[in-house]
């Protein structure tokens, strides 16, 4: 009489080897996009710089094939510029997309703060609050780079607690964005570059008292003395040959 053979107990390792692969994969492709982000959000990456990908591979420990990836999608987030056979550099935001970049923010902020006045709620004003009097003692550190941060992060947080995922998926974009165009064009001859975190405490108390034009009208003046911060005049190029050769 032959045997039975008992049946082995499925390799459960082996099963959920591709599964936890591709975890382990995705969190690292995760971490490394985080990373190189958050180097171009905080100005450590200056718009233009190159991108290569080997020492870039290295530097993470990751694969050509995963830094691929990440570059990618921080090309679909517009931080990134990819050109075929010319590799991949930390985007260069031209005058007139820094310009259509804070009008839309002008449009799409004014709705965030109107809506935001018939919903945002006692414990919400004081959240701003706390994140305004943090930002506050970020500048007054001299703590430029963490006060930016806290500064994007307070219109990040007021177009959530709005409640349109729309408009905020929308800002979101821009203001990852916007730390790109500052380091482009900031203006050398402006004292400071930068959210003013009195505009912000003003909306705060305009969203408090629920006046909806006020709140408005102070985020457009805000985001225009912001982008009046920064040197968005197109330079006539043309030269001037009789001014040249009339010496």
């Amino acid at each position: 009489m032959t045997a039975t053979r008992s049946s082995l107990p499925p390799n459960t390792d082996a099963a959920d080897g591709p599964a936890r692969k591709r975890g382990r994969l995705g969190q690292q492709e995760d971490e490394v996009f985080e990373r190189i982000q958050q180097a171009i959000l905080d100005h450590r990456l200056p718009p233009g710089t190159k991108l290569k990908e080997v020492p870039l591979a290295e530097t993470f420990g990751v694969t050509r094939g995963l830094l691929r990836k990440v570059l990618t999608r921080l090309a679909h987030a517009r931080l990134v510029d990819q050109r075929p056979n010319r590799g991949a550099k930390v985007a260069s935001p031209s005058i007139s997309e820094s310009r259509d970049l804070f009008a839309a923010r002008r449009a799409i902020e004014g709705a965030i703060v109107d809506i935001a006045c018939r919903r945002i709620g006692a414990r919400q004003i004081r959240t701003l609050r706390k994140m305004i009097e943090r930002e506050q003692q970020a500048y007054r550190k001299d703590e430029v780079r963490a006060g930016l941060k806290l500064s994007i992060d307070f219109h990040r947080v007021l177009a959530e607690m709005a409640g349109n995922t729309v408009l905020a998926g929308f800002l979101d974009e821009l203001l990852t964005r916007t730390p790109l165009v500052i380091l482009a064009y900031k203006d050398t001859r402006a004292t400071a570059t930068g959210c003013d975190c009195e505009d912000h405490g003003a909306i705060a108390d305009a969203l408090e008292a629920g006046d909806a034009d006020a709140a408005v009208q102070i985020m457009q003046k805000h985001l225009e003395e912001l982008e009046g911060q920064l040197n968005l005049r197109e330079e006539d190029s043309t030269t001037d040959l009789s001014a040249i050769f009339s010496r």
